[in-house]
């Protein structure tokens, strides 16, 4: 990540050697990775707390995703039902055979008309 190298990692011993001195060195590398350790925990629960959140979003959009789809295959059914209602009503015998009917016995008695002088 931040790509140190060995040599770097000497330069900066040798600093702290220096600043500190021998006596309070130990402890303060101690303290700085207590800190460090503190830090990375802190850092892995947050990105585990992200992760579990993303995942909760991506079961939540599928459950949602899957409850609209539910709701459009049933309006399409409704839909499909009275279509095919209809399209089986405007076939039937019964309809097409009232229709004639009732044109029947005025056409019938026109040609009667036009029979009697």
């Amino acid at each position: 990540m931040f790509e140190i190298g060995f040599q770097e990692l000497m330069l900066v011993a040798l600093v702290a050697l220096l600043v500190l001195g021998p006596e309070r060195l130990p402890g303060a590398l101690r303290t700085m990775g207590l800190m460090l350790g503190r830090l990375r925990r802190s850092f892995d629960s947050v990105k585990v707390e992200i992760e579990r959140e993303i995942g909760m979003d991506d079961i939540r959009r599928q459950l949602h995703n899957e409850a609209v789809m539910d709701e459009l295959k049933r309006i399409e059914r409704d839909l499909h039902q009275p279509a095919d209602a209809d399209a089986g009503q405007k076939t039937t015998p019964a309809t097409s055979d009232a229709a004639t009917t009732a044109t029947a016995p005025a056409a019938t008695a026109a040609t009667a008309d036009s029979r009697t002088p």
